[in-house]
């Protein structure tokens, strides 16, 4: 039986972007709100581990986006904005490394999925982590 988890994390989704130089061989992410989403995915993937998944891995992220205030009230428009699925999937790996899996490179199956949240819906992400089988 592969171990599996799954769990949801609320919140508005944050990219982990590119990082700028600030002087003195220090780098600062881009986004202020990529290092609190990292956190509160890391305490929530916490409360989920038993010791560190090995092996390969596969990861199903589904993004919940927050609901723009000009979105119409009768239907949801695809989430076809910023941020990008790319860099929302990469804060999500590098916020479980270390507390679900050893390395992000242990990750060998992934898909992302973003869509804009219904009315009334919590915003946030779907995580659904499976140790997949090694060889053939």
């Amino acid at each position: 039986m592969n171990p599996r988890i799954e769990f949801f994390v609320p919140g508005a989704p944050a990219p982990q972007g590119s990082k700028r130089h600030v002087g003195h061989g220090r780098m600062i992410e881009s986004s202020k709100a990529v290092g609190p989403w990292r956190e509160r995915v890391a305490l929530a993937a916490h409360s989920h581990a038993d010791g560190l998944i090995g092996g390969p891995i596969g990861i199903r992220l589904k993004f919940v986006m927050p609901r723009p205030k000009s979105a119409p009230k009768r239907t949801t428009p695809p989430a076809i904005k910023r941020p990008d699925i790319d860099k929302i999937s990469r804060a999500i790996l590098d916020a479980i490394t270390g507390v679900l899996i050893a390395d992000d490179s242990q990750v060998t199956d992934l898909h992302a999925t973003k869509r804009i949240a219904e009315i009334n819906e919590n915003h946030g992400v779907h995580i659904e982590l499976t140790q997949l089988h090694e060889g053939p």
